[in-house]
């Protein structure tokens, strides 16, 4: 009887030795093997941070919009309300300066305060794009408007130049007298407003040249 229990316990003991043993190497082989998380947190963190960056062009571009309205608009009224009159004058002859006795100012007051009213229509599709920064549509379509408005500011302020030069020093060959030692205020508003245009112009191709990143990194 004694012999038969010994053999008993001597015939399990390896059974259970065995299975102790093969749960402990592969259960550690297992866990082992498992994959690491981090690599999920690091795919799942990716598109956030490219939304971003989208998140913050979008800001920047509404910052270069607001400076393109404030100066194509102050542009306009700057010009739109440039006048001067002489204090001499005769009883048949009153010298007076007025922007609209000039054609290219006429553009000139027509184009920037055109191009302000685009921009201000345009603050909601910016604003879009600052809450959906990954969306295509409104940034394209924001790029179409700077390109048309830009060359138009542009086209303006170089004609208005054009005048305010031959203001300020005239041309001999056409005989044509610089007036600007008598209407001195009248052109100093006008200077201010062809600068205030420029700057205008400077914002609108900031503007493209941010949008174009924001859809090339889309």
């Amino acid at each position: 009887m004694d012999t038969g229990k010994e053999v008993e316990e001597s015939s399990t003991a390896p059974i259970l030795e065995s299975k102790r043993t093969r749960s402990n190497g592969k259960g550690k082989s297992i866990v082992g093997d498992a994959p690491p998380r981090a690599v999920v947190v690091t795919t799942k963190a990716t598109p956030l941070r490219r939304g971003g960056a989208k998140k913050g062009i979008a800001i920047l571009d509404f910052i270069l919009r607001l400076g393109a309205i404030g100066s194509a608009l102050g542009a306009a009224a700057l010009m739109g309300t440039n006048e001067q009159i002489l204090p001499f004058f005769t009883q048949f002859l009153q010298f007076h300066a007025q922007w609209d006795d000039f054609p290219m100012f006429k553009f000139f007051v027509g184009a920037n305060a055109t191009a302000g009213g685009i921009l201000i229509l345009s603050l909601p599709f910016a604003i879009v794009c600052i809450v959906r920064p990954l969306a295509i549509g409104p940034r394209f379509l924001l790029v179409i408007i700077d390109l048309v408005l830009m060359p138009l500011v542009v086209a303006s302020a170089s004609a208005a130049a054009a005048i305010v030069y031959l203001a300020h020093n005239g041309s001999q060959d056409a005989n044509w007298n610089a007036i600007c030692q008598q209407f001195t205020d009248f052109c100093q508003g006008s200077s201010l407003a062809v600068i205030s245009s420029s700057v205008a112009a400077v914002f609108l191709a900031c503007s493209v040249v941010v949008s174009s990143v924001a859809l090339k990194r889309s």
